[in-house]
């Protein structure tokens, strides 16, 4: 017996067992009696419980193996064929060129799918944020003071691979790194 096998049968008797409380307070309760107390009633809260904790916790169920069907068995014969798609028709050659891209206008779909470029204004050149590296620095302490989270050095060293080389625990003083937006 395997640890999932184990794992079933203990899911099952506890199932089994909270289905059997269930039973008895409803044949209780049909009988006009009031629902058991005190211990038992904590007891069979508690199975219940436990059983709904072990369902909610166990892996799912894998779906049971369904045979392919063969051209010759019955459930292939029973299985209608899939229709066959049907033929577009092809657009009228238009005057422009064979192979010419199409021209998206502002109410085609194709438009609406790209999104517009960002448009930079005349003169509104975003300035890069640059820090000299000081003797004792390390890119997490450069990410803590000038990031505010030293957690962001991977993308610092992401950016200045070039500058800082194949060690990101070592950087030279005086090297000038770009800084993330």
């Amino acid at each position: 017996m395997g640890l999932f096998d184990f794992l079933k049968s203990d899911k099952k008797k506890a199932h089994d067992a909270a289905e059997k409380a269930e039973e008895q307070v409803q044949q209780q309760a049909g009988e006009g009696r009031r629902p058991p107390s005190g211990a038992a009633a904590d007891a069979a809260a508690a199975t219940r419980a436990t059983a709904e904790r072990m369902a909610a916790a166990a892996p799912p169920r894998p779906l049971p193996a369904t045979p392919t069907p063969t051209p010759t068995s019955a459930a292939h014969k029973a299985v209608p064929a899939a229709p066959k798609p049907t033929v577009m028709p092809k657009p009228a050659a238009s005057a422009a060129a064979p192979g010419a891209m199409h021209t998206p206008t502002p109410h085609s779909a194709a438009h609406k799918a790209v999104p517009a470029a960002p448009m930079r204004g005349p003169g509104s050149t975003a300035k890069k944020r640059t820090y000299t590296v000081q003797p004792g620095d390390s890119l997490t302490a450069i990410a803590r003071k000038e990031l505010g989270n030293e957690a962001r050095w991977r993308e610092l060293y992401a950016m200045n691979r070039g500058a800082v080389g194949s060690n990101p625990d070592l950087v030279r003083p005086g090297t000038v790194l770009t800084l993330p937006g």
